[in-house]
């Protein structure tokens, strides 16, 4: 898309939740809009771990961005990875050195997992955010199951399989909840000399309850569900060393079969080619209408962004923050387009959920609280309108049916490389 001579043009750095949703403000408007992605698809991240547990399959929770931006003629989608920023030149450079200029810019780049800065944990704990990541992990857990039944066959070792999850936030709930699933009733008529119901899935977190930001009495029920479920929580208790096939909790190692990484996020580097103030998570502090200032037109918004609101309250990491940034740093766009002043970003919490396994989860919405079925339930239907494209929601809606009616999985296919990465 070549720059108009007139019109203005927005470059919008990430096709996550944030990153999308300004894009899709911006289509039809008269300004010339660059949207900028290291992948050619944008991932609906809340469904990753039903990719990661044989649920789904990544086409039925990914979309090609050109597909989803197809009617807005005003928009183009350029594959690249961004590596520079000049904010005085107002310029952008990718890693084949090539440049674009922007008038604005919309830094919306997400987050990755922390390890703390024990970076060499990954290779044997794997985490959770890309599609990649998903079947990755799902790799790990169906051949973990394989590895048994061969090894029992042959050698008459039928060792218990251990799973170890490192986390007690959403991810890790719902990771923990879907392998004990998939261990006591998914697998466990497919395997002739090991019981995949002796698998032991333990959650390891290092406070003194899980899922932190929920209420308290949130937190009992989701660990009591998960209990019910056959996993072993563990509080209280920090993982203070990974190695392949153990870990190390306060003093004590562990052996495990598989071990997976549900805590700690860094926002993406791309903050640091800002030359902004940061918090220690590496997330920018932001003005109240999510610029980094007053006199510049770059704004920083999910995942990236470290913000209070108009009300006091911190901006949580989530999805539907994310699109409340972008659908409102389309509206100060166009403003400061027209010569208007920009306004503050009012964030509207709209409840918190995290499903747990099959009629299990647990939602907060303002000052109701909800658990089990009717949590579950909820869940199941603010995820599927939230995602993008109705084939999707068709696609997901179907999968969800199939496995409720049937006890089963559907996608217990091992695909990429058999070495850990």
């Amino acid at each position: 898309m070549t720059k108009s001579a007139t019109k203005k043009r927005v470059v919008i750095i990430g096709g996550g939740f944030g990153g999308l949703y300004t894009a899709k403000a911006l289509a039809s408007k008269d300004i010339d809009v660059l949207l900028i992605d290291k992948k050619n698809h944008h991932t609906f991240q809340p469904l990753l771990y039903q990719v990661a547990t044989t649920v789904l399959s990544p086409n039925q929770i990914a979309s090609p961005l050109r597909h989803i931006l197809r009617r807005a003629k005003n928009v183009e989608v350029l594959l690249g990875e961004v590596v520079g920023i000049n904010r005085e030149n107002r310029t952008i450079r990718l890693s084949d050195d090539s440049e674009t200029s922007f008038d604005f810019l919309v830094v919306a780049a997400g987050a990755r997992h922390s390890y703390f800065g024990n970076d060499n944990w990954e290779a044997d704990a794997p985490g959770l955010k890309t599609v990649e990541d998903a079947t990755e992990i799902r790799r790990r857990i169906l051949t973990a199951f394989e590895d048994a039944e061969r090894d029992a066959y042959l050698t008459g070792d039928d060792t218990p399989i251990n799973f170890a999850i490192v986390g007690g936030g959403p991810t890790g709930v719902e990771l923990a909840g879907a392998i004990a699933g998939i261990a006591r009733h998914v697998l466990v008529n497919d395997f002739q000399t090991i019981d995949t119901n002796r698998a032991r899935v333990m959650l390891f977190e290092g406070t003194d309850r899980l899922l932190g930001t929920f209420a308290p009495d949130l937190s009992v029920k989701a660990e009591k569900q998960l209990v019910d479920l056959g996993v072993e929580v563990h509080t209280n208790s920090l993982v203070t060393s990974i190695e392949p096939n153990r870990i190390k909790v306060g003093d004590d190692w562990i052996p495990v079969r598989v071990t997976l990484w549900a805590t700690g996020v860094a926002a993406s580097p791309l903050g640091r080619l800002l030359s902004a103030d940061t918090d220690r998570a590496g997330r920018v502090l932001v003005r109240p209408d999510l610029r980094l200032s007053d006199n510049d037109n770059i704004f920083v918004i999910g995942d990236m962004a470290s913000l209070k609101d108009t009300k006091g309250r911190i901006v949580p990491g989530l999805g539907s923050s994310a699109m409340q940034m972008g659908k409102a740093t389309a509206k100060n766009i166009l403003r400061l387009i027209r010569g208007e002043a920009s306004v503050p970003f009012t964030y509207l919490d709209k409840g918190n959920m995290a499903t747990i396994g099959r009629n299990k989860a647990i939602a907060e919405i303002g000052k109701v609280h909800l658990s089990g079925l009717i949590a579950w339930l909820a869940w199941c239907f603010v995820h599927v309108m939230l995602m993008i494209g109705f084939k999707n929601k068709i696609l997901v809606l179907f999968e969800w049916v199939w496995s409720y009616v049937s006890g089963q999985g559907s996608v217990r296919l091992i695909t990429g490389s058999s070495e850990p990465k």
